[in-house]
């Protein structure tokens, strides 16, 4: 199979960074299914960045996490790695909280919208991928296959 992540720069090889903002799956190296996802990762800032090509080879010993659409279980766990709480998976895969549908969790983490209001704001949004490898020995199922760059005009 084949993953995408985009980047400001070409990534041949994955690494799991501490950032400044907890992010939907906790701290992690991002990647989708989706390259046209991937690349507006990589063209958010500057409009120039790089998709970068990776074959994911699965291994069922690692402890992974899949949630297939937007739950509450997906809703709860987001709500807790944006909070900043850690979780023990290799691997967690699953929709993405994009931009908009990140300020509905975090009105919902804020107490500022019910858990109703998140779901009847969310269900008209297009489906995203992530998968996210959050462990050393998750990244050795990746492999860099290239990187070009790409711009957010083609």
């Amino acid at each position: 199979m084949v993953l995408y992540h985009g980047s400001s720069q070409i990534v041949t090889e994955p690494e799991i960074r501490i950032a400044k903002f907890n992010k939907d799956f906790y701290f992690g190296f991002y990647c989708t299914l989706l390259p046209e996802q991937a690349k507006r990762w990589a063209t958010r800032y500057t409009g120039v960045g790089y998709l970068n090509e990776y074959v994911y080879t699965p291994d069922e010993s690692l402890n992974i996490k899949k949630f297939p659409e937007m739950t509450e279980e997906w809703l709860d766990f987001i709500a807790a790695c944006r909070l900043g709480k850690s979780h023990n998976y290799d691997i967690v895969e699953g929709p993405m909280a994009d931009d908009t549908i990140f300020n509905y969790v975090q009105n919902f983490v804020d107490g500022k919208i019910s858990r109703e209001a998140f779901w009847n704001l969310a269900k008209f949004k297009k489906p995203t991928h992530q998968i996210s490898f959050h462990t050393a020995r998750a990244l050795t199922t990746l492999s860099f296959l290239k990187g070009i760059e790409v711009t957010d005009h083609e």
